[in-house]
């Protein structure tokens, strides 16, 4: 059953481990100020399911999101602007590992929220954009930060200055997207087989491993590698280990319970 809200539709699969959230507002799946908040809370919802290990973002139609709703922002106090970006960043801060799917046009806020995910796979007609300066602003979403995490500094001041697009070629090249599909059809299958593939890991780990790229690549070195250290000895006693453990040498397929 899928549930809906702020164009935002709500889907369980894989015996209920596995959340589709898929955007759905028109051709270009504008995202609304209410679209945002709803993400958060779809989010919070799935968070709180210890049943759901993966998590997969796509748009409905032939565009994941051409970005924000340009005039409703006039309508909002600037006051409010002070938070923005917190919801849709909200796969970012999710213990659940998150893949986007993006197919055609993924441009201003429906990039920042691609970017916020932990894997991007896209189609290689797909398109990424930050293109705010059109409009006299700046990415406001976390676009202008994560962006230079995955591809560099100089790029992303080329990008976000210039409003110039990224076409699938180069996301690929540049690491910013994980894989690349023919079409839409191909896409599907993609994520398909790499949400099986997720769901055949320990969520314990998943999450832990998240965790830790997350925080340790925006400390230092030194701090990354202890961040690590310290995750590796309290892994060693839960029980998905000791289950990875035994099925490797009785040379089975390993029953993960996320202990």
């Amino acid at each position: 059953m899928a549930l809906t809200g702020g164009e935002i539709k709500l889907d369980r699969g894989h015996d209920g481990r596995v959340a589709y959230l898929t955007l759905d507002h028109g051709k270009y799946n504008i995202i609304t100020w209410e679209t945002r908040q709803v993400m958060a809370d779809r989010f919070a919802e799935i968070d709180a399911d210890d049943d759901i290990q993966v998590v997969v973002i796509r748009g409905e139609g032939e565009h994941f999101s051409s970005g924000g709703d340009i005039a409703g922002f006039m309508e909002v106090e600037p006051i409010d602007f002070t938070d923005l970006g917190h919801n849709v960043t909200a796969p970012a801060r999710s213990p659940k590992v998150v893949v986007t799917a993006v197919d055609g046009y993924c441009f201003g806020v429906g990039f920042e929220l691609a970017l916020a995910s932990d894997i991007r796979v896209a189609t290689e007609r797909s398109e990424f954009a930050l293109p705010e300066m059109n409009l006299g602003m700046i990415p406001g979403s976390g676009g202008t930060q994560r962006l230079a995490r995955l591809i560099g500094l100089s790029r992303a001041k080329y990008h976000v200055l210039t409003a110039s697009r990224i076409n699938a070629a180069a996301a690929k090249d540049w690491g910013l997207v994980a894989d690349l599909a023919a079409d839409r059809a191909e896409l599907d299958e993609k994520v398909e087989r790499l949400v099986t593939k997720l769901l055949g890991f320990s969520p314990l780990a998943a999450r832990t491993a998240k965790e830790v790229l997350d925080r340790g690549v925006d400390a230092p070195l030194y701090s990354g590698i202890e961040l690590e250290r310290k995750a590796y000895a309290m892994l060693r006693s839960s029980k998905d280990f000791a289950e990875g453990v035994a099925a490797f040498t009785e040379k089975r397929a390993p029953k993960f319970q996320g202990r």
